[in-house]
């Protein structure tokens, strides 16, 4: 088994100066051939994977930091950090470097960290060490200077960094700061300040570590309270100590841990509020404090994962009904601060770290929580719930199965978030955003498991639509009612915006389970009633849901558009658009657009049957004529079926198509109608059949014949327009080698049949009005198959 002192993490530092986990291996030093030269190799412990092969460089900088870390610099903005499970291990990776670069194993940091010019260097080097003034009152100013003359050069940066070090200088400083206060010497305080300032910014773990003491600390916050630049002084330590509490909602029985908690919590507070800003040059100087605070972090949580008693106690009050508000309050904060120090967590340790939760047995407790009152304490819940769901979805999918063999609809968990989601009090429904995307997360098949003994898929659509789909959909059924929306305020139009994108997102990716409850509900028809609000997103989103079931090209979808008229809320959205070119105009002439280019035929029949009457005098796009031109073609084959017949065996030789895969329980549902043919599919009469192959080909070479001639005379009167100094057409001409053509001008017309009318450019509806007559009456030629844009 492998050593486990030699068990390390590998961190990047990041854009943001965040450290990056970058998996956990065993760490080991060797002479690498391609390298030339003696290597740091990491391997990770799940596959035995590189992670990290780095030359020990003699120029390099390595630091070493509480005794477990090992930090240094690859290029100019890539830092790595090597994190030891034991002290042993980095002690002994930390004699090889040293060994490498000829250093003593005592010190914590090997080299200069960037180049400085041969003459200064030369000065620095012939000097033995820095030698710091007495620590006395009356010397701070000459302190303050040498500190910060020393920071731009780090050479002088290190040598006063282990004269600090050494001499136990900032205990003395400190010393002084308690008579500067004392005596009220604000000359005094301000050089204290300029000094401390410049100690964080030496970046040394080492100083950190005296300053982060237990016993210095407060001292260290007190001298940066005397900012020169502010005319009065911060009460930082006031707030620490009065105003910021430690609430400990489960007593910590280790006090090593309870001091880290401390610790770190001072540490964050001078960093984001008691240091000042830092410039851009003296960004990179404090990269220790940060990977300070992120390996405080780490400990944190690991300690407390460790702590069976401590979590134990923790979950038994939070669902215990005797626990008050107030404290059951302090112990979701608790949790959530918890969870969100998880995410500091390599991903191994995150995995154990939320497999501890779920043991713990963190889902009943968010289900108690979520149906308190208080909605400070479920804004908590919802953000700890977030956690988990973005963690691992399958876990919560697979609790709230089981839970609804015990409980009834009303209090399962999913059905507190839908709940919670339509109940949203706040205006812009900041809440209900959140808790749609954890809803579209736990339906999104894409994240679903499959195994050979059970499909979550499977499972879980079935539970989410007999137990949960009916609660998502009662806001949207209790408005839908009449022929406009009951309410249509801006908050409810937003809400029922919001159920309809997860209802768009369920027709996309659930098949025939949406599919059998749109149809068996009738939830289509109240979608359209939405088409009437006065709000435009709410209308559009009801469109884009009817767009999405169109674009399935279902028929059992299109058979119950039909069936239901479906078409008609969107006609009369759009007369009552009226000549307005905006969003709206255009999304539904898009949808219809759509019909006419992928030959829909059901649809495109039922659109030309029952409302060509209102949409024939639409001609500033040609989308409607080339409908009811589809339409004309459409009823040509059907009369002539030996022709249609003979086109498609032509078309199927062409253009094969893979049959489509169909999940198993799908393709049984289908199987119900199977009797039920396809509107206007090519089908061979069945007194074709009997025919030899001379029959069939005889009139199949005479029809390609026929098609030939047409396609170089279409050509001819297509050039002889052009070179008349007719305006070319703006939208696109469709040549098909198996449509006849029509071609139309004002002065004169050569009727072919089978194309009576003209299509506009697909999907580019111009302005109202803005196409002349005698553009929308040039020619066009219909494609069937193929298209060719001139």
């Amino acid at each position: 088994m492998t050593d486990t002192r030699r068990r390390v993490k590998v961190y990047t530092l990041n854009e943001d100066r965040q450290w990056d986990d970058r998996g956990t291996g065993h760490v080991s030093s060797g002479y690498v051939e391609r390298l030339k030269g003696m290597s740091l190799l990491v391997r990770a412990e799940s596959d035995g994977s590189l992670l990290l092969e780095s030359k020990i460089n003699p120029n390099t900088a390595y630091q070493k930091q509480q005794d477990t870390l090992i930090v240094w610099s690859e290029a100019e903005n890539y830092d790595l950090a090597l994190s030891f499970q034991e002290k042993a291990g980095c002690d002994e990776i930390w004699e090889k470097i040293c060994q490498v670069q000829g250093k003593d194993p005592s010190v914590d940091i090997t080299q200069d960290l960037v180049d400085e010019s041969e003459e200064e260097r030369f000065d620095d080097m012939s000097s033995p060490g820095l030698e710091l003034p007495s620590c006395e009152l009356n010397r701070l100013e000459e302190i303050a200077e040498l500190v910060a003359s020393s920071l731009p050069s780090p050479l002088r940066r290190e040598k006063l960094a282990l004269a600090l070090e050494n001499e136990g200088y900032i205990k003395k400083l400190l010393e002084i700061f308690h008579v500067c206060e004392d005596l009220e010497n604000i000359e005094g305080l301000h050089h204290l300040y300029e000094i401390i300032k410049g100690i964080f910014l030496l970046n040394r773990t080492a100083l950190f570590e005296v300053m982060f003491s237990e016993e210095c600390i407060m001292d260290v916050i007190g001298c940066l309270e005397y900012d020169p630049s502010l005319s009065l002084s911060r009460k930082h330590r006031e707030f620490l100590t009065k105003t910021a509490k430690f609430k400990e909602v489960i007593p910590i029985s280790d006090p090593e841990l309870k001091q880290k908690i401390h610790q770190t919590y001072r540490v964050q507070y001078i960093q984001d509020m008691v240091l000042p800003t830092p410039s851009v040059f003296e960004e990179n100087m404090l990269s220790t404090l940060h990977s300070f605070i992120f390996f405080n972090k780490v400990e944190i949580v690991g300690m407390l994962q460790e702590d069976e008693k401590f979590l134990t106690e923790l979950f038994a009050q939070l669902t215990d009904e005797a626990t008050d508000e107030e404290k059951r309050q302090e112990l979701v904060n608790f949790l959530k601060e918890f969870c969100a120090f998880s995410q500091t967590l390599q991903p191994q340790n995150r995995d154990a770290f939320f497999k501890t939760l779920s043991n713990m047995g963190i889902l009943p407790a968010l289900e108690v929580i979520l149906g308190m009152d208080d909605a400070q304490v479920r804004s908590a819940a919802t953000d700890i719930f977030s956690y988990l769901v973005e963690y691992n979805p399958s876990m919560v999918r697979e609790f709230v199965m089981q839970e609804a063999q015990q409980n009834d609809d009303d209090i399962l968990l999913i059905n507190l978030i839908i709940e919670h989601m339509i109940c949203d009090t706040d205006p812009e429904l900041g809440g209900a955003v959140q808790l749609m995307g954890l809803l579209r997360t736990l339906v999104d098949p894409e994240n679903m498991l499959a195994t050979a003994n059970k499909t979550e898929k499977t499972e879980f659509l079935g539970f989410f639509y007999k137990h949960c789909m009916h609660v998502l959909t009662a806001p949207l059924l209790a408005n839908t009612t009449e022929e406009k929306p009951s309410k249509d305020d801006f908050q409810t139009a937003q809400l029922l915006a919001l159920i309809l994108e997860l209802l768009t997102f369920c027709v996309e990716h659930h098949t025939y389970h949406i599919k059998n409850y749109i149809i068996n509900k009738d939830i289509l028809r109240r979608v359209l009633v939405l088409m009437a609000s006065k709000h435009a997103f709410l209308a559009l989103c009801a469109l884009r849901f009817k767009r999405k079931i169109i674009g399935l090209k279902d028929e059992f979808y299109n058979r119950y558009i039909m069936k239901s008229f479906l078409f008609e809320p969107v006609v009369k959205a759009f007369l009552n658009n009226g000549s307005r070119y905006n969003l709206m105009n255009s999304a539904i002439i898009e949808m219809f657009e759509f019909i006419r280019v992928e030959d829909i035929k059901s649809l495109t029949a039922h659109v030309i049957e029952n409302y060509w009457k209102a949409l024939e005098d639409v001609d500033y796009v040609q989308t409607f004529k080339g409908l009811k031109l589809r339409y004309e073609q459409q009823r040509e084959r059907q009369d002539n079926p030996k022709l249609d017949s003979m086109r498609s065996i032509l078309r199927n030789h062409r253009y094969r198509r893979d049959a489509r895969t169909l999940e198993d329980e799908e393709e049984m549902w289908f199987n119900t109608d199977e009797d039920d043919l396809e509107d206007g599919e090519a089908v061979v009469p069945p007194s074709d059949k009997s025919k030899n192959d001379e029959d069939i080909m005889d009139p199949i070479s005479k029809f390609m014949e026929r098609k030939k001639f047409k396609e170089s005379e279409e050509k001819e009167v297509l050039l002889k327009t052009n070179l008349s100094g007719r305006q070319s057409p703006s939208f696109k001409l469709s040549f098909s080698s198996g449509t006849k053509a029509n071609l139309t001008s004002q002065s004169s017309a050569t009727n072919l049949p089978g194309s009576p009318g003209s299509p506009g450019s697909p999907g580019s509806p111009g302005s109202p009005g803005s196409v002349s007559k005698s553009t929308s009456q040039m020619a066009a030629i219909t494609t069937k198959d193929v298209p060719y844009c001139l």
